[in-house]
């Protein structure tokens, strides 16, 4: 007689307990692999910060000064830009080992000039943290009567001070203005205690640009209570007066506050070269303090 071999097998409900365990296992390991994710893309987006401040120092030693924050004639003191547009960042691309980009430009002739077609275009990895998501690597500047022209997205946008930067491009109180170009004497306040760049989130934020303040541009708010900015925003920041409250990642959307998708705040740039992170709960006295070049104000903890 030929005996039958007992069959082992799993049954159902073990088998049930098993996938049940595998997913739990997965559900714990899910939050750390993102921890590690976002750890190493902070330390990235700290790094290209880094990268801009060495440019910024080889441009003075090379230049005497720092890089404007954007270029552009104007009939008034603080009036509408009439062109070129040219940011901080254009100016930096030699010192960025973007030599051969760099060729391309002729300063004296708008970005919207057909023959910068090519590089209002190019993307560029060192002014993109790599925590952001943006929709493209492009976006469309529209101006009152429609669009004008794409242009790379960027994250990272210079310090045009305590106000308005559609309003103040000449008068501000940071160390990036339309056309002046500050030495370090002229940074009264010390460069451990200005800012010079921060980020800026594409959600918050989705027509930032290294390229410069797009001439005849419009930033639309993504708040209906605000008003549209002008060209200034694609490449400045305002830190706000102390009195509104305008810290990082504030909760009033402005198109043209720092952001990021880095949890509890923003990655900075200060004049010295350092890299820090700015806490969201950062007191707003302190923010509008490190937002100016020569104001004497003393700084609390941040």
């Amino acid at each position: 007689m030929v005996r039958k071999t007992d069959r082992v097998a799993f049954t159902l409900i073990e088998l049930l307990v098993v996938i049940a365990i595998i997913a739990i296992l997965i559900g714990l390991l899910l939050p750390a692999v993102q921890k590690v994710r976002e750890a190493a893309a902070r330390l990235k987006c700290q790094n290209n910060l880094k990268q801009i401040g060495l440019g910024m120092h080889n441009y003075e030693s090379a230049n005497q000064k720092f890089p404007p924050g954007f270029s552009s004639r104007a009939a008034t003191v603080d009036g509408d830009g009439l062109g070129t547009g040219w940011g901080w960042a254009a100016y930096l691309l030699p010192q960025m080992e973007q030599d051969n980009l760099f060729r391309q430009i002729i300063l004296t002739n708008d970005i919207l000039h057909p023959g910068h077609a090519t590089v209002r275009t190019t993307v560029l990895p060192g002014f993109r943290c790599p925590s952001d998501n943006p929709k493209g690597d492009l976006f469309t500047a529209v101006g009152p009567s429609g669009p004008l022209s794409d242009v790379a997205f960027a994250n990272y946008v210079a310090c045009g001070g305590t106000f308005e930067v559609s309003g103040f491009p000449d008068t501000n109180t940071g160390a990036f203005l339309r056309n002046s170009a500050y030495r370090f004497g002229d940074i009264t306040d010390g460069t451990s205690n200005t800012l010079f760049v921060t980020e800026r989130a594409s959600k918050r934020s989705p027509m930032t640009t290294w390229v410069g303040a797009i001439t005849g541009s419009v930033n639309p708010p993504l708040d209906a209570a605000h008003d549209a900015e002008g060209p200034p925003t694609l490449c400045l920041f305002q830190t706000g007066e102390d009195s509104e409250g305008r810290t990082p990642n504030n909760p009033f959307n402005h198109v043209e506050d720092p952001s990021s998708q880095h949890t509890g705040g923003v990655n900075a740039l200060f004049g010295d070269g350092s890299v820090r992170f700015i806490r969201n709960a950062i007191n707003p006295i302190t923010w509008a303090g490190l937002g100016t070049r020569s104001g004497g104000e003393v700084l609390g903890d941040y």
